[in-house]
């Protein structure tokens, strides 16, 4: 695929993705990419995060993204012809303290590449809320929850499990607030 400036995200994440299987590697799609995705660009991120979770050396990686164009410069992956930059998060693939993801296969044109869930995607956004007090983050999983399918019932459980019931609260506060 030939990128541009006018290239996607969702364009870029799906070529990405399809490099990355082909090469061997089993990537999932996750952070402010999928909140990109799920919120339908309500929420704008430049990097596409993948957690390696089983797959090659990072010759081979370099190798992969280096087909489509991209370069390695310190711990990202840089295309010059468009805005957005690829990057490798150390796993394990997890929200909060629940490392029981289950990836879905997320379909992009003719492209399918593994990604987080729209709950899962909603749930890691309120982890940076719930641990860090980002309400950046908060207002991204509201953005999700309004524009995307969500379970709320696992979403409050993952919450109780994390103890931020209070904040959970919030967030669903803010979700009916934004629904008026």
């Amino acid at each position: 695929m030939k990128f541009t400036r006018r290239s996607s995200l969702r364009d870029v994440a799906a070529a990405v993705g399809r490099a990355l299987r082909e090469a061997g590697f089993d990537a999932v799609l996750t952070g402010g990419a999928c909140a990109t995705i799920y919120s339908r660009g309500a929420y704008v991120s430049h990097d596409l995060d993948f957690i390696v979770r089983s797959g090659g050396s990072r010759a081979a990686l370099d190798a992969a993204l280096g087909g489509l164009g991209f370069k390695r410069v310190h711990d990202r992956y840089v295309h010059p012809a468009t805005t957005f930059y690829v990057e490798f998060p150390r796993g394990p693939l997890s929200i909060g303290n629940d490392t029981n993801i289950r990836p879905v296969e997320l379909k992009i044109g003719k492209i399918t590449i593994p990604a987080l869930s729209p709950t899962d995607s909603c749930r890691d956004r309120l982890a940076a809320f719930y641990h860090w007090s980002d309400r950046q983050s908060l207002r991204s999983a509201v953005d999700i929850a309004l524009r995307a399918p969500v379970s709320m019932t696992t979403i409050r459980r993952w919450s109780e499990r994390e103890g931020a019931a209070d904040k959970f609260a919030e967030f669903q506060a803010e979700l009916a607030r934004r629904r008026r």
